[in-house]
């Protein structure tokens, strides 16, 4: 499997909080920069593997670009900057050391199927969001 050039999001697709951000880049992404695909899915484990990404459980929002790729709190930043106005002000968090940036990421990654529940399947994109997903 192939980077086509995109940036893929890879999210854990039973998270309620992972699938409402994922219907937050559908919805305000309009060029289409980002393709989505579940961590859990068959391709979602290609690409990890592909690029040699070691991720021990799927409490991690994934970006892989063109050049590499991000976790944690780096890969929504990343995200948010590739996103239109005012989504890209959110970069400014980079100054903040990644320790404390990443402590807060897993904090809230801890606790969030307490916050906002779990879906019991991954979430599988209607036909008008197909092509938006790997």
């Amino acid at each position: 499997m192939a980077n086509t050039g995109k940036h893929i999001v890879l999210f854990d697709g039973v998270c309620n909080m992972c699938n409402s951000f994922v219907d937050f880049l559908l919805r305000v992404d309009k060029r289409g920069v980002f393709r989505m695909g579940a961590l859990q899915s068959d391709e979602g484990q290609a690409l990890l593997k592909m690029h040699q990404i070691d991720l021990a459980d799927l409490s991690s929002v994934v970006l892989i670009h063109p050049k590499g790729w991000y976790k944690e709190s780096r890969a929504v930043l990343e995200i948010a900057r590739k996103l239109p106005w005012p989504w890209p002000f959110l970069y400014v968090f980079l100054i903040i050391p990644p320790f404390l940036r990443n402590w807060l990421y897993r904090q809230v990654a801890l606790k969030r199927y307490n916050m906002f529940g779990k879906r019991e399947v991954c979430r599988l994109p209607n036909p008008e969001e197909q092509a938006r997903f790997i």
